[in-house]
């Protein structure tokens, strides 16, 4: 089978003892660090703007609003804009009927046929159906193969908004080169992914992050103990992840800040890591979800870059991603 690589830019046990308090999530979890891969699917197609045809804002004018969602044209359900595509090149009608969900609830628009001055139909829409990055894996629950990675939500940029997810997949990525961060302007890695391989399956993107079902196999020897968020203190710590290649390392940091409050950013902190800092000029996209480890237990994970100062970042608790991720 031939390897399709593509390449994306980013601005993701052994035995132990049941407590008699049930968690809603287990207390040892296999700890993340890889560059994964992303790619999730749109519940429907998603309105990200407009053109104009023929100096006419034609589909703005019909009602359209960024952040429909379009589910049905000429009363077919369509997913995917090649759906969509397939269906108005097949319309016979001055008009195309549109079904679209906005807010949860669905309204009906009538769109004007249109056609440019080389006769091609257009809509005057801007759509996207997926979105694909990188990220970085935090953990996988060793019962369920649960896992959780990136720590915040997956944005679709030209609306600023949280992407409404169908499903997903993630798979094995190799960092090809990083741009470095600098004050004001957050860095990014580079990954090479192979879309033929999925190491695992998206089915929620929340604010506390992705989650889905882990596909590939696991080694149930590599566990590490959760900290509940009472533990966590100002101090030495390290971040697991990786910056070249697939090899997964750890660096040191400094927690500033622990905020229980917060409903995301919880854990403040600095890179104290000269070979990062070298490497990457601090936090960078792509290092998203990385594990954020204290006193040998998962605390949380890496979800925010302070882009006035790369050098500090924020985590989430990680048993503010377990307990989402479990729900």
């Amino acid at each position: 089978m031939k390897l399709k690589k593509f390449i994306f830019k980013i601005l993701i046990v052994a035995s132990f003892i049941i407590p008699n308090t049930v968690l809603a999530y287990s207390k040892y979890v296999i700890p993340g660090g890889e560059t994964i891969g992303i790619e999730v699917n749109s519940k429907g197609i998603l309105v990200i703007g407009f053109y104009k045809v023929n100096n006419t804002n034609t589909a703005k004018n019909a009602g359209f609003k960024t952040n429909d969602i379009i589910i049905e044209v000429n009363n077919q359900k369509v997913s995917s804009i090649s759906e969509m595509t397939d269906v108005i090149k097949n319309i016979n009608a001055p008009t195309i009927k549109f079904k679209v969900l906005r807010k949860n609830i669905k309204k009906d628009i009538e769109l004007p046929i249109i056609y440019d001055e080389n006769n091609i139909l257009k809509t005057g829409l801007y759509v996207k159906d997926k979105i694909n990055g990188v990220g970085t894996l935090s953990y996988i629950d060793p019962t369920t193969k649960i896992f959780g990675s990136l720590g915040h939500e997956i944005i679709e940029s030209s609306t600023a908004t949280k992407f409404e997810i169908k499903d997903g997949n993630i798979y094995d990525a190799k960092v090809s080169s990083i741009i470095r961060s600098k004050v004001g302007n957050a860095g990014e890695k580079n990954a090479i992914y192979d879309k033929d391989s999925i190491s695992g399956e998206i089915n929620e993107n929340t604010i506390s992050g992705v989650f889905g079902k882990y596909l590939d196999e696991i080694n149930e020897e590599n566990i590490i103990e959760i900290a509940d968020k009472e533990s966590v203190t100002t101090g030495e710590a390290i971040i697991r992840t990786v910056v070249n290649d697939d090899k997964i390392e750890d660096f040191t940091i400094n927690i500033i800040n622990v905020n229980k409050d917060h409903q995301t950013k919880n854990i403040l902190f600095e890179i104290t890591d000269e070979k990062l800092l070298e490497k990457t000029g601090g936090i960078v996209q792509g290092m998203s979800g990385s594990p954020i480890i204290q006193n040998n237990k998962l605390i949380g994970a890496v979800n925010y870059v302070v882009v006035n100062d790369p050098k500090k970042g924020y985590g989430i608790f990680i048993t503010t991603m377990l307990e989402e991720g479990e729900n």
